[in-house]
C-alpha cells in the first residue's frame, strides 16, 4: 500500500493477512461451539468478531470480591467503607478444614478473571469445588494463582508489578474455568495477612451446555493455551480488507470526513499516525484532535484520539489486545466496528494550530444478523474534583441493550499522593446494589499496592504515571475479552473518589461498549473540555518539598532527604508534601512516606555524623489512621522505644527518643520496621511517615566539670 501526500484518497486492497494463529481456532466467530469449554472460551478470547455480536449462549457477568461489607446502600452509613480485605461470604468446615468462601455461584457458568493480592505471608490453600463435589477439582497451595504446578504462564497467568512469590503482591488469572452446575471457591488460611480478591464470572442462560473444568480438559486444551499466550502479546495486525488511506495537514478548527464503503461491512483496523513530540503543545494537539464515528445514522464515537487509543494525555506506550500506541506516533485500534448500511469517520481539530496526520482504515464485509451490534466510545471529562468529600464519580450511564467492554481513565493529580482508594460500582439493569463492586482503583485496573511504575499487559495496564507518588498525569486502562458485561436495559458505571490526602483532581474517562441501535449515553460531546490547556505541575516534580517556605526544625536532618540504603522488595518510600495537613507542623513541610503493606516491611536510612562522639538521637515522625506500629534499630542496636503510629487524623507524633548512640564509620543507620497495627487502624494499616532526626550532645554526667 502507498500513502499519498497530496491530500487525495487512495484505496488499496490487501489480498490476505498472514496471521501466525489458526483462523479456525483463534479468530472465526462463524462456527458456534456446541459446548462451552476451556477450548471454546480460549477461542472466544482471541476472536475480534465475537465481542461485536450479542453473546450466544447468553450470559450475565458478575463479580465476587472482598469489598467492605459495611457498604450496604447509598443512603446508609458505610457506603464508602474501605476495609476491602479479609471479607468473605461465610466460613465453613470441609473435611475438618476451616475454609472461607470467596465465591458461591450456581451454573452453568465460568470464571473469566481472577484478581488477587496480599500484603503478607501467602501460606494456605485456594480450592475450587465444582458441581457440588466435596473434593476440590483445582487447588493452589498458597494465596497465589502462580503457585502450584498448573504452569499456565503469562499473560493468562500474569504477576502484578512488584510481585514476590514469597512476599506481598498478587496476580491476574485469565484462564477460563467453566462449570456446569455450581462453583465454590474457598481460602484455607495458613498464616495471616491482608487478603484481597475479585472474581469475575459468567452465568449462562438455563440450558446452556457447559463442560466443567477438569485436569484432563485443561491438558487437552494445552496447545490452545500456548497459542493464546503467544498471540495475546502480539496481536495479528494485518487483517484482510480494503485499506482506505489519507495523509494531510488539518488546519485549526478543520474537519476531515472519511466515508466508508457501503455495508454490511466492518472496520477491522484503524490506524492514526501523528508527529511524535513530547512537548505540551503536542499533548494538547492530541487531546484536541477528536475522532467521531457515525454508523447507520447513529453517532457512535466521540473521543479525543489519545484517549480513544488508551494513551490518555500525550503519547504513552500501550500494548493491549485491542489497542496499541507507539512512541513514534502510531496509534492502532483493533476493535471491530460493524455497520449495516453506511458509516463515516470524522477527525475534528479543536486546537489553535494545524496538525499533520495519516489515517488508515481497513474495511471488510460483515455478515449482519440479529446479534450484530455497533461499537461505541465516549469521553467524560470533569475538572475541579475536590476529594474529600467522598463521592461516586460517574464514568457513564447507558440506557439500552449492549455489552460493556472496557475503559480508559486519564487523570491529573496536583498532589504527590495516591488518589485511587475508591472502588468501582457497576449497576446492571437497574439493580439496587452493584453486581460489580471492587477493592480499589488499581485493583480494577489489574495491579495492586499502588503506586506502581508504568506497565502494559494485553488486558490492562498503566501507560502513564508522571511521578512515583502519582503527582501529575496518570493513565490506567482495561479491556474485557471474556469479562464483558451484557446489559438488557441499562448500565451505570461509577468510581469512588477517595485519596490518601485532600487533592483536586481532573478525571477523564473513556468508555467502550457494543450496543444495538437506540442506545442512549448520558455523556454528551465535550469540545470545550477537549480544547482546554493541558494541566501541569508548576516547578519541580515535588514543588511542595523543594520550594516550600516552611522552616526546618533547628538542627533537623530531613528524612525525606536521607539516603534509603535498604528496604523491603517493592516497597515505596518517597517524599510527601504535607501542605494539606498544615505543613508548618512538619520540618521542611514534608516527610518520607513509606507505603508498607505487611508486618516485617522495613526501610533503612542513613545520614552522616558530625564527628565520632555519641549523640542523643531524637526522631520526629507522623501518626495517621492507617499508620502501623514500629520498632527501631540504630547501627545494629535494637532500641527499646516502641511506637504506635495510629491516630484518628494526620498529625505529628510526640518526639521519639532513640537514646545516646555512637556513630559507626562516620554515620548513623536507622532501620524502621513494621511490627503490628493498632486495632483501630484502618485501610492500609502499616504505613509510616518519618519527618526528621535531631542530634543533640548528651547531657554531662553528674560530677563532670
Amino acid at each position: 500500500m502507498k500513502i499519498v501526500t497530496d491530500g487525495t484518497l487512495r484505496v488499496a486492497s490487501m489480498a490476505s493477512g498472514v496471521v501466525a494463529l489458526s483462523l479456525c481456532s483463534l479468530s472465526s466467530a462463524l462456527a458456534k461451539p456446541p459446548v462451552v469449554s476451556i477450548q471454546s472460551l480460549l477461542e472466544e478470547m482471541v476472536s475480534y468478531d465475537s465481542v461485536a455480536r450479542w453473546p450466544d449462549p447468553a450470559y450475565t457477568c458478575k463479580q465476587a470480591s472482598s469489598y467492605d461489607r459495611g457498604t450496604v446502600a447509598p443512603d446508609k452509613p458505610g457506603w464508602f467503607a474501605n476495609s476491602d480485605q479479609n471479607q468473605f461470604i461465610r466460613t465453613e468446615t470441609n473435611q475438618g478444614r476451616t475454609e472461607k468462601v470467596m465465591m458461591d455461584a450456581d451454573g452453568p457458568g465460568c470464571i473469566v478473571r481472577f484478581w488477587l493480592t496480599t500484603g503478607g505471608n501467602k501460606k494456605g490453600s485456594l480450592r475450587f469445588y465444582f458441581d457440588g463435589a466435596t473434593e476440590p477439582a483445582l487447588a493452589f497451595p498458597a494465596y497465589d494463582l502462580l503457585s502450584g504446578d498448573l504452569k499456565i504462564g503469562p499473560p493468562l497467568a500474569q504477576p502484578h508489578p512488584g510481585y514476590q512469590p514469597n512476599g506481598n503482591g498478587g496476580n491476574n488469572f485469565y484462564l477460563p474455568i467453566p462449570y456446569a452446575k455450581h462453583c465454590k471457591v474457598t481460602w484455607d488460611e495458613g498464616s495471616d495477612g491482608a487478603r484481597y480478591y475479585q472474581i469475575n464470572y459468567r452465568t449462562y442462560a438455563e440450558g446452556a451446555r457447559v463442560e466443567t473444568y477438569t485436569g484432563a480438559a485443561l491438558d487437552a486444551a494445552r496447545p490452545t493455551v500456548e497459542r493464546v499466550n503467544s498471540a495475546l502479546p502480539a496481536p495479528p495486525d494485518k487483517p484482510q480488507g480494503r485499506i482506505l488511506a489519507k495523509e494531510m495537514e488539518l488546519t485549526a478548527g478543520g474537519k476531515y470526513l472519511l466515508k466508508l464503503p457501503p455495508g454490511p461491512a466492518a472496520v477491522r483496523r484503524l490506524e492514526l499516525r501523528v508527529p511524535a513530540d513530547p512537548l505540551a503543545s503536542a499533548q494538547l494537539a492530541l487531546r484536541s484532535l477528536v475522532l467521531q464515528m457515525t454508523c447507520d445514522g447513529e453517532n457512535t464515537v466521540w473521543c479525543p484520539v489519545s484517549d480513544f487509543f488508551g494513551s490518555g494525555v500525550g503519547l504513552n506506550k500501550v500494548a493491549n489486545w485491542y489497542r496499541s500506541v507507539d512512541l513514534d506516533g502510531t496509534m492502532v485500534c483493533r476493535w471491530v466496528m460493524p455497520y449495516k448500511k453506511n458509516a463515516q469517520l470524522t477527525l475534528v481539530n479543536l486546537a489553535a494550530q494545524s496538525l499533520k496526520f495519516s489515517l488508515n482504515a481497513t474495511v471488510s464485509p460483515w455478515s449482519w444478523d440479529e446479534r450484530s451490534m455497533h461499537f461505541h466510545a465516549v469521553w467524560h471529562h470533569e475538572a475541579d474534583l475536590k476529594t474529600p468529600p467522598l463521592r461516586d464519580w460517574n464514568f457513564v450511564t447507558l440506557t439500552g441493550r449492549g455489552v460493556y467492554v472496557g475503559d480508559t481513565l486519564a487523570l491529573f493529580n496536583p498532589v504527590a499522593t495516591w488518589y485511587g482508594e475508591g472502588d468501582e460500582k457497576i449497576f446492571v439493569d437497574g439493580e439496587a446494589f452493584p453486581s460489580h463492586i471492587g477493592t480499589g482503583t488499581e485493583d480494577y485496573y489489574g495491579y495492586s499496592y499502588a503506586p506502581k511504575p508504568a506497565h502494559n499487559t494485553p488486558f490492562c495496564g498503566e501507560p502513564r504515571i508522571d511521578q512515583q507518588m502519582t503527582q501529575g498525569h496518570n493513565t490506567s486502562t482495561r479491556t474485557r475479552n471474556l469479562d464483558g458485561i451484557p446489559f438488557q436495559h441499562s448500565l451505570q458505571f461509577d468510581m469512588e473518589l477517595i485519596s490518601w490526602v485532600p487533592t483536586t483532581l481532573i478525571y477523564a474517562a473513556t468508555t467502550y461498549w457494543y450496543a444495538f441501535p437506540g442506545i442512549v449515553s448520558n455523556v454528551p460531546p465535550q469540545p470545550d473540555a477537549a480544547a482546554l490547556p493541558i494541566a501541569v505541575v508548576p516547578g519541580a516534580v515535588l514543588p511542595a518539598v523543594v520550594a516550600a517556605p516552611v522552616p526546618r526544625k533547628p538542627g533537623a536532618i530531613e528524612c525525606e532527604g536521607m539516603t534509603v540504603v535498604a528496604k523491603s522488595a517493592g516497597l515505596s518510600a518517597t517524599p510527601q508534601a504535607m501542605q494539606p495537613f498544615g505543613a508548618e507542623r512538619w520540618s521542611g513541610g514534608a516527610q518520607l512516606l513509606v507505603a508498607a503493606s505487611a508486618i516485617g516491611d522495613f526501610v533503612e536510612i542513613e545520614w552522616p555524623a558530625p564527628d565520632d562522639k555519641p549523640r542523643k538521637l531524637l526522631l520526629y515522625a507522623t501518626r495517621a489512621v492507617d499508620y502501623g506500629e514500629l520498632r527501631f534499630t540504630v547501627n545494629g542496636k535494637a532500641i527499646s522505644a516502641k511506637f504506635d503510629g495510629y491516630a484518628d487524623s494526620v498529625q505529628p507524633a510526640p518526639v521519639i527518643d532513640l537514646g545516646v548512640i555512637k556513630p559507626g564509620e562516620g554515620k548513623y543507620k536507622l532501620r524502621v520496621e513494621v511490627v503490628g497495627a493498632n486495632p483501630a487502624a484502618q485501610n492500609a494499616k502499616y504505613y509510616f511517615g518519618l519527618d526528621g532526626v535531631v542530634m543533640e550532645k548528651p547531657a554531662a554526667a553528674s560530677g563532670t566539670p
